[in-house]
């Protein structure tokens, strides 16, 4: 069997940047997504976001390709959030994200970055 350790930092928006993820619904998805990931085979090292966006660090195995990781990750959260009907309307991620490859000793200072995504996003 393959040994492959791809460590990715991704992020994603909502539609529009509409800001739906507020607390509680933000820490109610980003346990789901961490539930259903895990239950996929994809190790999440750390999940956390602001009220329009999250920012994910990864594990990619030798398995799946990046597409299908993030189909996993943000397709079957949004059909989630809205089977919960937690919000009053329909919720979408948008189209796009952005991925980018993280060494292995960066990883404590991308896991700090994505642990103070609020305290970062309210002070800016």
């Amino acid at each position: 069997m393959p040994h492959v350790n791809i460590l990715l930092h991704a992020v994603w928006a909502t539609k529009a940047r509409t800001p739906w993820l507020v607390s509680p619904t933000r820490k109610i998805l980003i346990s789901h997504i961490l539930e259903n990931a895990h239950s996929k085979g994809i190790q999440i090292l750390a999940i956390n976001g602001y009220i329009d966006h999250l920012h994910c660090l990864f594990v990619l195995n030798a398995d799946m390709s990046l597409a299908k990781a993030m189909q996993l990750i943000k397709g079957e959260s949004a059909h989630w959030l809205n089977k919960t009907q937690m919000l009053p309307q329909k919720f979408e991620w948008g189209d796009e994200y952005f991925v980018v490859s993280v060494s292995k000793k960066d990883v404590p200072s991308v896991r700090r970055y994505i642990d103070k995504q609020e305290s970062h996003h309210r002070s800016r």
